[in-house]
């Protein structure tokens, strides 16, 4: 298993990469500032580096420049910070990429893997998919194949099929959702979920979603 470190001292932002990288496959280590980052990198080998700029202690940039002074592994900012001149600063510092928050979980899980690839550092288990029924769930690409046939899917709808089929079972009520899929972005009525899942019933043509009146949603655990 890769091991990544992410360095973020917003709480919440850390508590949604570490859930969310962990549920791909990897490995999450913690620092919650620049000096802790440095002794974390310094005491334990990581396949990645996820660096927020803003940083108590040590900004960012200085704990990318102090670990390139030691090593090349592919380092990654994740940061408010948009500006040109910040983007250059930290090119210059041979970052692997730059991205700026708000930022996207999936397109965010695409870029780490697209890093490991051309850093050599690829992992079998970072392509995942789940089988249920006629139902393939390709969790690299995000698509769906029913009887042979894919079918593409948009983020949230790949969001909310996955989490059901990991979740197999359980009733997972329309706010569980939100909470877990949504986060930040969402300020609107909780009938979202129920369009999204009426569009993956037509796309897909499946019928083991359930409807549980008045609660949510459920796929029943395949024997």
């Amino acid at each position: 298993m890769q091991r990544i470190l992410v360095v973020e001292d917003d709480l919440d932002i850390q508590e949604l990469l570490e859930n969310f990288l962990q549920e791909v496959g990897y490995e999450i280590i913690l620092a919650d500032d620049g000096i802790e980052a440095l002794s974390t990198f310094a005491a334990s080998r990581f396949d990645l580096v996820l660096l927020d700029v803003m940083l108590p202690k040590i900004d960012g940039f200085a704990v990318c420049e102090l670990i390139r002074k030691q090593s090349q592994v592919p380092i990654i900012m994740l940061t408010a910070l948009s500006g040109e001149e910040e983007q250059i600063r930290g090119l210059d510092l041979q970052v692997d990429d730059y991205i700026t928050k708000p930022f996207s979980m999936p397109i965010l899980i695409r870029k780490i893997a697209a890093v490991l690839r051309r850093s050599g550092k690829t992992q079998n288990d970072v392509h995942q998919t789940i089988t249920y029924q006629n139902l393939i769930l390709d969790c690299d690409n995000y698509t769906a194949t029913v009887d042979g046939n894919t079918h593409e899917l948009t983020q949230r709808e790949f969001e909310v099929l996955k989490e059901l089929l990991t979740n197999q079972g359980r009733i997972l009520t329309r706010q569980n959702l939100l909470d877990k899929l949504w986060r930040y972005d969402f300020y609107g009525d909780e009938r979202v979920v129920d369009t999204h899942i009426k569009n993956l019933r037509k796309k897909l043509g499946i019928g083991f979603i359930q409807t549980i009146r008045g609660v949510g949603y459920r796929i029943d655990k395949e024997h």
